[in-house]
């Protein structure tokens, strides 16, 4: 039976080098194409190599989308990175795990993962450089580590490659769909059904760039699937655990936006800016020293509470849990004091 691997390819590197596009790679895409020949690197690296024009078939630029015909001949350079590095930040980190090839971190709320937009102080990447001697460079400079990400207010688990080889392997797993996630959410409202399918199509919302939104198929848009169950009802609020099929950015809380049910404290998409001890509508005595605007939650009520994968080297099946964080445990002790569904 003949492989659908392509040949050995030459080895990337500045300069370009070129290729000629096997029959077996008929109608593949050309990121697609390029990190089939070269295992050790991430689609996201050719993603970005075709936006500098790093990348050329038959002469011509091309998006990431183009399909590959018989005898085209691709001319690929690696891409530019930025000059500066990032300074190793001396931050705490929770390491749940870590062998010589990954480590699982419990990142805190209000730390984003890598800079961007200003913000190159206090991120996970930062931490990464002080913490660990070697890590994957193959996503950029700027991401030392990074496999994949949270937003800068969710709490929980991520896991980090220390070579790119491993890199590419758990990209795979991700882009394959074959890492299952768990999160843990408090939203507003009480959830009609015990678990439920959420599947919609997403963009860029398109006036509020830094926002998504569920839109109709075509264009731009993306698929976004997301199973969830109810863990628990209040009377106005409900302990749901979600489980996203797809990795679309801001999935979860979009989708839960969507169902009439957003996140607590999620100020983007309306989940309003925080909950105090008063917003649960308490009708008994409060304790006097806490004070009836006591804060419980002042981010996005999500975690990222369980990760499953193989190991990229010894394909073993690993999991990993973090517990709900103190603000969470909080809001949910207050829920069970005031909130209770009689």
């Amino acid at each position: 039976m003949m492989s659908d691997e392509v040949s050995s390819p030459p080895e990337l590197s500045s300069e370009p080098i070129e290729i000629t596009v096997e029959a077996r790679a008929h109608g593949w895409r050309i990121d697609h194409y390029l990190s089939r020949l070269y295992p050790n690197y991430t689609r996201v690296l050719f993603q970005k190599a075709i936006k500098q024009e790093a990348v050329l078939v038959n002469g011509l630029p091309v998006k990431a989308a183009r399909r590959m015909r018989v005898n085209d001949r691709v001319s690929i350079r690696l891409p530019e990175m930025p000059d500066n590095q990032l300074p190793p930040e001396d931050i705490p980190l929770d390491i749940i795990y870590e062998d010589e090839a990954i480590a699982v971190i419990n990142k805190p709320s209000d730390m984003i993962v890598h800079p961007g937009k200003g913000n190159y102080a206090g991120t996970l990447a930062g931490a990464l450089q002080h913490h660990f001697d070697q890590l994957s460079d193959v996503a950029g400079q700027f991401r030392p580590g990074i496999v994949h990400r949270l937003d800068r207010n969710t709490s929980g688990l991520l896991v980090v490659a220390k070579d790119n080889q491993v890199h590419a392997r758990l990209s795979a797993q991700f882009e394959k769909r074959e890492v299952q996630k768990e999160y843990r959410a408090i939203v507003w409202g009480r959830l009609e059904f015990d678990s439920d399918f959420i599947e919609t199509f997403m963009c860029v919302h398109p006036r509020h760039r830094e926002k998504m939104i569920v839109c109709d198929e075509g264009g731009n848009a993306r698929d976004a699937f997301t199973y969830y169950e109810t863990i628990r009802r209040y009377k106005a609020f409900s302990h749901v655990r979600l489980k996203p099929r797809t990795g679309r950015t801001h999935q979860l809380r979009v989708h839960m936006q969507h169902i009439g049910h957003s996140i607590v404290a999620d100020r983007v998409y309306g989940g309003r800016t925080a909950l105090k001890i008063n917003d649960l509508n308490v009708h008994a005595e409060i304790d006097a020293e806490a004070g009836e605007n006591d804060l419980l939650i002042s981010r996005q009520a999500l975690h990222a509470f369980c990760l499953e994968f193989n190991h990229p080297q010894s394909g073993k099946p690993m999991t990993f849990e973090a517990p709900l964080p103190e603000d969470m445990e909080l809001t949910l002790a207050a829920l069970d004091q005031y909130q209770k569904d009689e």
